[in-house]
């Protein structure tokens, strides 16, 4: 950054910037090509993760707009429902004429046709809700999920970074199994796995 600015630096910079300034070794290199990769990675995985946790707020503010619909249908049924027994209450009123009386009973007819029609999509689109809740559930755990993966590819960059400054071979065998987890909770989310329910759920089979 140019000017008063000030400019942070990663860890993948710092290792850049580490082989650029003490000459390269097979060692450095391979550190400094591992955490670009890593830090592609981990870019991408945050990418992935933003995009499901927009989807989950859509599919969240779709359930709430067919929720809200339901309870219009239901508004409406119940106001059916009002004017039915109203209906039904004034045929049957003593001194009522016949043809009053039919009136009547044709409102009531009517009303109750009206009313079955209206609960039906009421019941449409309360189901609605309840599966674009489905789908906000679903996306806010893969959200979570890629970033998990994202925090783990962070920590392997700085563990790689750590690495190369110490120069301790050790940390590169705890920065490769970090990197995998990473990797791995990023294919979980994916293909949209979730290990610790398919735990839980055979676990719960298995008793």
């Amino acid at each position: 950054m140019s000017g008063h600015g000030f400019h942070v630096h990663g860890p993948h910079d710092h290792a850049v910037e580490h082989v650029a300034q003490h000459g390269s070794d097979g060692f450095s290199n391979n550190i400094a090509v591992m955490t670009a990769v890593l830090a592609t990675v981990g870019a991408l995985f945050g990418y992935l993760g933003g995009a499901t946790q927009n989807d989950a707020a859509l599919f969240k503010n779709n359930a709430a707009i067919a929720k809200t619909t339901a309870a219009n249908s239901w508004n409406y049924y119940q106001a059916k429902s009002s004017k039915q027994n109203l209906a039904e209450l004034a045929s049957s009123l003593p001194g009522m004429s016949e043809q009053a009386q039919a009136r009547y009973k044709a409102d009531v007819a009517r009303y109750e046709s009206e009313k079955a029609g209206i609960k039906k999509e009421a019941e449409k689109f309360e189901a609605q809700s309840d599966e674009w809740n489905h789908k906000s559930e679903a996306a806010m755990h893969t959200h979570h999920q890629w970033a998990l993966a994202t925090t783990a590819e962070q920590i392997a960059i700085s563990l790689a970074a750590i690495t190369l400054l110490t120069r301790r071979r050790w940390l590169l065998s705890v920065t490769y199994v970090v990197a995998a987890i990473g990797f791995m909770l990023g294919a979980f989310a994916w293909l949209h796995v979730d290990p610790i329910g398919a735990l839980l759920v055979g676990g719960a089979a298995a008793h």
